[in-house]
C-alpha cells in the first residue's frame, strides 16, 4: 500500500524546527546551522519527501510559491500555513516560507528574494503591505494574495480575511444574553483591520442589548498572552470592573485568565471569557475556552487556491473573500453571580 508523502509542517514537528528552516533547507539557504541542515536532510531522506515539480514550459517562471508571513512560532500562523501547503503541493508546487518577525531588513529581503527566485506568485500574510511593495510586485507582473491585512487592501488586490465583525457581534451578544452589563473588550493592535471589525462587532452588539458603551471597558493589545495579562490587570483596577470579557484571541483570553488567578478570581463564577480564534488548545484550557471560530486552516486554503487562480489567467468574481465565523461555546461563560466578588 502506498503511504501518503509528508509535508513541510510534519518534517518540521518531527525535526522540531521552524516550517522556514525546513522550506530553507529544501531551496538551499545558507543561514541554516550545518548540524540542523544535516539532520533535516536524513528526515527528508527517510520519510520519502520528495519535493513537487510541475512539468516546464519555454518562459515559465520557477515551480515555486512563496508564503510570506510575519511568524510561524504560533498555532494562527501554522494553521495558515498548512491550508497553503495543502494545495500548493497538490498543485504539484513547490512552497517557499519566508517568516518576517516584524523586522524592517527582513521584510525588506523577502521582496528582494521572491523576485530573483522568480516564483510563480505570493501569499503574503503580513501586519503591512507597503505601497512601495505593491508597486514592485505589480510592475514585475507577479501575482499576489493578502491575508488579513492591516487594513483594508485596495479594490485590485487579491485579500482573504474572515467575518471579524460578526465574530465579534456573536461573542458579544452571547455575554449580553448570559445578563452580563459590564462587557469589556480586549483588541489586538489598534491600527489592524481585523481589530477594528471585531471591536465595532463588540460595540454593535451592545447596542442591539442596550449597553451603553464605557470608554475605560476598551483596551488594546497584541493578541498574545502578556497583552490579555496586562489588558485584563487595568480592568481589575476599576472602582467597577466588569463582569465579562470579550478577550480578542486566544492567546490573550489565556492573559486573562493568568490575570484573574492572581487576583484570586474565578473563570466563569466570577468574570465570564470569551476568545477568538478557536486555536486547538482552546478546548483544552482550565475550564474550555468559549471563542469565535476563525477558520484559518481554510484562509490558507482559499489564499492558496485564488493565487493559482490568477497565475492560470483566470478571472476572479471578487477579489474579496470573508469565510464565516462562528461562537463556540464552551466552560468559561456563565450568567454574573448574584453576589459578585470583585
Amino acid at each position: 500500500m502506498a503511504t501518503k508523502r509528508p509535508t513541510m509542517a510534519e518534517i518540521a514537528r518531527e525535526a522540531n524546527v521552524a516550517i522556514s528552516t525546513v522550506s530553507k533547507v529544501l531551496n538551499g539557504h545558507t543561514d541554516v546551522s550545518s548540524t540542523t541542515r544535516k539532520h533535516i536532510e536524513q528526515l527528508l531522506a527517510d520519510r520519502g519527501y520528495q519535493r513537487p515539480h510541475a512539468s516546464r514550459r519555454p518562459g515559465r517562471r520557477s515551480d515555486l510559491v512563496d508564503l510570506v508571513i510575519n511568524e510561524l512560532d504560533s498555532v494562527w500562523g501554522l494553521s495558515i500555513l498548512t491550508g497553503v501547503e495543502e494545495v500548493v503541493e497538490a498543485a504539484g508546487l513547490g512552497l517557499v516560507v519566508s517568516a518576517v518577525h516584524n523586522r524592517e531588513s527582513l521584510t525588506r529581503r523577502w521582496l528582494e528574494s521572491l523576485l530573483a527566485r522568480g516564483s510563480q506568485g505570493a501569499i503574503l500574510v503580513l501586519s503591512e503591505l507597503s505601497e512601495h511593495q505593491r508597486a514592485e510586485l505589480s510592475r514585475r507582473r507577479m501575482p499576489f494574495v493578502v491575508v488579513d491585512g492591516v487594513s483594508q487592501p485596495p479594490p485590485d488586490v487579491p485579500s482573504i480575511g474572515a467575518t471579524n465583525f460578526a465574530g465579534g457581534y456573536a461573542a458579544t451578544e452571547h455575554l449580553a444574553g448570559l445578563g452580563h452589563r459590564r462587557i469589556a473588550a480586549i483588541g489586538g493592535p489598534e491600527q489592524l483591520q481585523c481589530t477594528r471589525a471585531r471591536i465595532a462587532g463588540y460595540r454593535a452588539a451592545l447596542e442591539s442589548a442596550g449597553i451603553a458603551s464605557d470608554r475605560h471597558l476598551v483596551r488594546y493589545g497584541n493578541f498574545h498572552h502578556d497583552g490579555g495579562l496586562r489588558a485584563m490587570a487595568g480592568f481589575l483596577a476599576l472602582p467597577d470592573p466588569p463582569t465579562a470579557v470579550f478577550a480578542g484571541s486566544d492567546q490573550q483570553a489565556t492573559g486573562v485568565y493568568e490575570a484573574l488567578r492572581q487576583a484570586g478570581l474565578g473563570v466563569p463564577h466570577d468574570v465570564s471569557v470569551v476568545g477568538f480564534d478557536d486555536l486547538n488548545f482552546a478546548g483544552w484550557t482550565a475550564p474550555p475556552l468559549t471563542t469565535v471560530r476563525q477558520p484559518l486552516h481554510e484562509m490558507g486554503v482559499a489564499a492558496a487556491r485564488t493565487l493559482l487562480r490568477i497565475i492560470a489567467g483566470e478571472r476572479l468574481e471578487s477579489t474579496r473573500i470573508e469565510l464565516a465565523t462562528r461562537l463556540v461555546v464552551r466552560e468559561s461563560t456563565a450568567a454574573p453571580a448574584l453576589v459578585p466578588s470583585l
